[in-house]
Parts: structure tokens; sequence; C-alpha cells
């Protein structure tokens, strides 16, 4: 008898611990128990909300919702560090706007620049090699470039709550994209270490590459000429294209990511939505609707009404970074 009671409690008990493993650094609440109960559903074989493994496609935003982006898009800060360092090969930059102001550590003056100075800026730092050229110059600057307020590797300063989202949607038979403003072959050379998702599964803006023969071996070419930005509207537009497959979860945190999230959870599957909100000025950085970058103000007042999950970063994560 004994041993059969032993046997039914360990049977019962199981559930629970392997439920207590999943999101160790999520707070019991709302919205760890939100997100454990959608994934329930979804993968409970004979359930009314079951999908089958091969529709379990999740897509995440990356700054922001997978690594900080205060006080500048990790990316904006490769490029200042670029001009920075082409700046000897360049002296009209020394009177040419926004390079002036980088030169200067002006940020003020960079930002007058607007769009258009952003859109040079990125020109003059990412085009006019070839793929692997930039690929070895993105993984350089990875490997000693410092966070302005950790002073961490810049791969070390992503979320723990959000990876072990991800490691917890694998787990249940997800397959996990990134679908990001960012420059798609700035992102790719650490997605794979940073949050196990390799260079394939990311999607993201893009300039035009060429093909050409260089002492005839086969090179593709980075020329300084948009191709495809994938923010907003391209988010959606770029999901149906590299991927062909209606998402049934996505997270975001920001106005960049709304129509992300309206097209995914307005889909037949009934799609689950989650927006990470910034809210922990002393542990990472609290902002939304006046931010510079990462604007949080619309998905942010439709958010309950779509019954979007507001992740709240204070209330809701026990620990925010693993080096804390």
């Amino acid at each position: 008898m004994k041993i059969i009671l032993r046997v039914l409690l360990i049977l019962l008990l199981a559930p629970l611990a392997a439920m207590a493993e999943d999101l160790p650094s999520w707070n019991e609440g709302k919205s760890r128990q939100a997100i454990v109960d959608f994934v329930t559903t979804v993968t409970t074989q004979g359930g009314e909300g079951f999908v089958a493994p091969e529709d379990r496609i999740a897509v995440f935003d990356n700054d922001g919702t997978l690594w900080s982006e205060q006080p500048f898009y990790f990316q904006l800060g490769f490029m200042l560090d670029r001009v920075k360092a082409l700046a000897p090969q360049h002296p009209e930059w020394s009177e040419k706007e926004p390079f002036k102001s980088i030169l200067a550590g002006d940020l003020k003056g960079i930002a007058k620049s607007g769009e258009k100075g952003i859109v040079e800026l990125g020109m003059a730092t990412h085009a006019g090699m070839t793929t692997e050229a930039f690929t070895k110059i993105v993984t350089d600057w990875y490997a000693t470039a410092r966070h302005p307020k950790f002073h961490k590797p810049y791969d070390e300063v992503t979320f723990l709550p959000m990876r072990e989202l991800l490691d917890y949607l694998r787990a249940n038979e997800f397959k996990t994209y990134i679908v990001s403003g960012g420059g798609v072959e700035f992102m790719r050379p650490i997605t794979e270490k940073a949050y196990g998702i390799p260079p394939e599964q990311v999607i993201g803006s893009t300039i035009v590459t060429q093909y050409a023969l260089v002492d005839d071996v086969p090179v593709l070419n980075r020329l300084p000429k948009i191709d495809f930005i994938d923010d907003g509207a391209g988010k959606p537009a770029g999901i149906n294209k590299f991927i062909g497959r209606r998402p049934i979860f996505v997270a975001g945190n920001s106005d960049g990511d709304y129509e992300m999230l309206r097209w995914v959870t307005s889909g037949p599957q009934k799609g689950f939505g989650m927006i990470v909100h910034h809210t922990d000025a002393v542990r990472e950085f609290a902002y939304d609707r006046e931010s510079a970058f990462g604007k949080l103000d619309k998905a942010l007042d439709e958010a309950e009404a779509r019954k979007w999950l507001l992740v709240d970063m204070k209330a809701d994560w026990k620990k925010i970074y693993t080096f804390e």
C-alpha cells in the first residue's frame, strides 16, 4: 500500500514540479499564468484549442523585447563606433551632418538630422563591403563594445525571462523567429548564441546585395540602397514573405510592433499577443509614450481591448539579466 501511495504522489506532483521549473525568472501571477494557460491549450491533444506542431509559430521583436534598447538602439551604437573608426578616411565628415555631431559626441545633433540622416549614416557604415566582411566587423564589435549603462557586452544585455520564454515555447514544439526592424545581418551573428534562434529564423531590415566575381571568387556585395524595412506594416508582410505561415504567438514592446500584434492575434487560430512594458527604472529603464526609442503609445491604449498581455517588467520579472 505504501508503495502504491508513493507512486500516486509522484504522479500527482510531477506535473507541478515540471511547471515550477518553467519560466523561473517570472513571478507567479497573471502574466506568467496567461502564457502557461495558452501553451497548455494549444498543446493539449484532443482539446478544443489544439494546434498542430507545424503551425506553432512564435515571432518576437528584438529591440526592447529580447534585449534592451535604451539609451539607444544597439545598432545605432554600432553605427556611432563605426563612424569614429572610419573618420580618418573621411575628412569631409568633420563638416557634414550627422557625422559632425557624432564626432563631437552630440547626440541631440544626431537626432536633428532625422530619418534622412540616420539612413545616410546606415549606408556609410553598413555598405560598400561583402557580406562576409560585414559579418566579421559586426562580430568583432560585439566582442569588444560595452553597454553605456551596464558596462557589459551588448550580447549579454538580453532579458533572461524572455530567453526562458523562448526555451519554454521550443520545449512545447514551437518554432521561434525574430521579426525586427533592426538590420538582419547585424542580428544574425549572435542570435543563435543569445537566444537559440538560428540565422535562417531571423527576419529584419535589409539593404540590397549584389552577386559579383572578385578574382573569379563569387561574393555578395552590400550596396548603399535600402531593400526592405521590417518595421510597422512591414513586419506582417515580412512574416508572410519569409515564413509563409501566420504565427499563433507574438511578442513586442512598441508601436513598431502594432501591425504585427494585430495581424497575429486576428488570425483563425486566435493568436496570443504580449507586450513587454518597460516599467523598471532601477534594474533597466522606464519609458513608453514619450520615448525616442521604443515608443509605446497606440499599442498601450489598445492592449486591454485587444486582449494583449501587458507584461509589467518591474512586477512580473524576478530577474532581468543573468548578471544581476
